[in-house]
């Protein structure tokens, strides 16, 4: 199934953190911080302006992306979690 973000919303698929240090430590899962970067899966139509016009996103389906620690919204979509958050809350397009 696919996911289509309403308005200024985009569907971004959370990448795997690490399960090692630089120094070679095994990490269980429960030591592992949230990764803060991502793939953006889908974007909706775009931020509403008062006179009516829609603003075109600043990112694309594929970007990889940074983002806070706490943004969006967690769902889970065919046993898959998504995060569902504004476009504004994307702090950078990574490289």
């Amino acid at each position: 199934m696919k996911v289509v973000p309403l308005g200024d919303k985009v569907a971004i698929k959370r990448l795997e953190s690490d399960e090692t240090t630089a120094g070679g430590i095994v990490l269980p899962d429960s030591a592992r911080e949230r990764p803060q970067q991502g793939r953006v899966l889908s974007v909706g139509d775009g931020r509403l302006l008062p006179d009516g016009t829609r603003v075109a996103h600043q990112v694309s389906e594929g970007d990889r992306v940074l983002f806070a620690r706490y943004a969006g919204a967690e769902v889970l979509v065919d046993d898959e979690e998504v995060l569902i958050m504004r476009e504004d809350e994307i702090l950078a397009v990574y490289e």
